[in-house]
This record gives structure tokens, C-alpha cells and sequence, in this order.
């Protein structure tokens, strides 16, 4: 019998339960997140604001909701 502390984690399965459809918090557009902390679109974050670092002016998201 093999003891749970043998079993690599890098040979386990990687599972993502908290995969799904989710609204961007910067556009506001539907987008396939997959896992939980994912809440930015991929489009969003290619931007040039996103990748500056830049923060952004609440409402300049330019949401088309």
C-alpha cells in the first residue's frame, strides 16, 4: 500500500472544478475562465493599459454590457 506522502504532484491530474463562463471585470464581456481567479477576458489583458500596469479610471473599461 502506498503512503499519500510517495505520490508526486507533478504526476497528478491537474483539475480545474471552478471552470466556467464569467464576466470580464474590466469589459464586461462573457468569457471562458478556467478557474476561479480568472476574471480578467484574454482580449483585456493583451491591451496596452492591462500589460503597462497602468490602473484604470473606474467606468473607462468600455463595457459593452
Amino acid at each position: 500500500m502506498s503512503d499519500i506522502h510517495d505520490i508526486d504532484p507533478l504526476d497528478a491530474p491537474v483539475q480545474r472544478r471552478d471552470a466556467k463562463v464569467r464576466d470580464c471585470l474590466r469589459c464586461g464581456d462573457s468569457f471562458e475562465s478556467a478557474w476561479a481567479g480568472e476574471r480578467i477576458c484574454s482580449h483585456c489583458k493583451s491591451s496596452t493599459t492591462w500589460r503597462s500596469g497602468l490602473p484604470v479610471r473606474a467606468g473607462a473599461g468600455g463595457g459593452r454590457r
